[in-house]
């Protein structure tokens, strides 16, 4: 693994535990981390449960002992390392988003069609895909209980910046992340919605705005928490983006993404309204799924809620007795069971890099009609 901070520590958690939960073809071994900071390193790898660390991520990949390279480090440096790394014959499970730019994320989809006809597989880390609620999603609208999809509402709300006084840490800054709010977490309930609903966003016409255009420089940082120097620099992302899309299907879609919705800590949440029915998923209950079904008589319609802990939902019979509730940390340990599976069936990982990139071709979409004053841009085809 290169990277060792809040995603870091998700992702060591999950390769922990995945083959303790689940019954699979191979077996994770935690051979090494990586980081440039040797001490810090040596010391997320006692804490973390890796074998060894390591600073230098080009002799990682040289290694014969190493099978997988999972990349979680910020979006500046994925392209380089995935690339290298499927290169080297090494599977690749990379962080969201997948790239900085479109151009780094069509190179990494070229690298992985290369390596994918040599037998070496990768994935892009969206886990929400793995919350067996949100599974349970996709599979009643693959089944057509909501007919034909009308409108999809999707917002993600977090408020860890609010304060002007927070430093400017890695997230806040171009060069590093990529964008801000919008690719930080707006890139969820994009691959999210795409995922369920089985379509892709077509076109959009969206804003964006930073809000507070200087911050301290930090003293220390990991990404999602710092301490505040004196002197100050600028903000180079957006702090929120809003935005409307047209779905393939011909359904319409809002999107909101913000990390200044004061109170809001983690506020992702998902609406299908189809022409039988209506889905609802939200993060913060995220064991529930709320489920309207219109072709039920009038009297008995409304919004029913299931509980998704039964052992015939997505991924629930490995864990837990009925109604005993799965948390944020079990999604990854989904996500590794699945590419697992798939590196040992000889089989592809969902999402692919080329699901990712369709989510890096939104991304810029959105960023351009913002810089257009919301002009109407259409997702160019990967």
């Amino acid at each position: 693994m290169v990277g060792y901070a809040f995603m870091g520590a998700a992702h060591s958690q999950a390769w922990r535990t995945v083959n303790r939960v689940f019954d699979l073809p191979a077996r994770a071994t935690m051979v090494a981390v990586c980081g440039r900071d040797g001490a810090k390193v040596a010391e997320a790898a006692s804490r973390l449960g890796w074998a060894e660390a390591v600073t230098d991520w080009r002799a990682l990949i040289a290694r014969d002992d190493i099978d997988v390279i999972d990349v979680c480090t910020p979006g500046d440096s994925h392209a380089e390392i995935a690339i290298a790394a499927l290169e080297a014959g090494k599977h690749v499970l990379c962080e969201k988003p997948l790239a900085n730019s479109v151009d780094e994320a069509r190179a990494m989809v070229a690298a992985a069609v290369k390596a994918r006809a040599l037998g070496v597989r990768s994935a892009c880390g969206f886990n929400y895909r793995r919350v067996p609620a949100v599974s349970l999603m996709r599979n009643l609208i693959a089944e057509g209980r909501l007919g034909a999809i009308r409108h999809v509402r999707a917002v993600y709300l977090q408020d860890w910046i609010t304060d002007p006084n927070f430093p400017l840490v890695w997230r806040l800054q171009k060069d590093k992340a990529g964008s801000g709010a919008l690719g930080d977490i707006g890139a969820h309930i994009i691959d999210l919605t795409q995922f369920v609903t089985g379509q892709t966003i077509t076109g959009v016409a969206g804003l964006t705005e930073t809000f507070v255009k200087e911050r301290p420089l930090p003293a220390e940082s990991s990404g999602l928490s710092a301490s505040a120097g004196a002197a100050t620099g600028e903000v180079t992302v957006d702090d929120a983006a809003v935005f409307v899309a047209r779905l393939s299907g011909g359904g319409l879609a809002t999107y909101e993404a913000t990390r200044f919705a004061t109170g809001r800590k983690n506020g992702l949440k998902v609406e299908i309204n189809g022409e039988r029915g209506s889905l609802v998923f939200d993060l913060e209950r995220l064991n529930e799924l709320e489920f309207y079904d219109a072709t039920l008589p009038t009297a008995e319609q409304g919004f029913s809620r299931i509980l998704v802990t039964e052992g015939d939902h997505p991924y629930v019979a490995a864990w837990w007795p009925p109604g005993h509730i799965l948390g944020y940390e079990h999604s990854f340990t989904h996500e590794m069971r699945d590419f697992i599976e798939a590196i040992a069936t000889g089989s592809d990982p969902t999402p692919s890099f080329e699901d990712a990139l369709q989510v890096q071709l939104v991304l810029d979409a959105v960023e351009r009609s913002g810089a257009a004053d919301a002009a109407w841009i259409s997702v160019v085809e990967s």
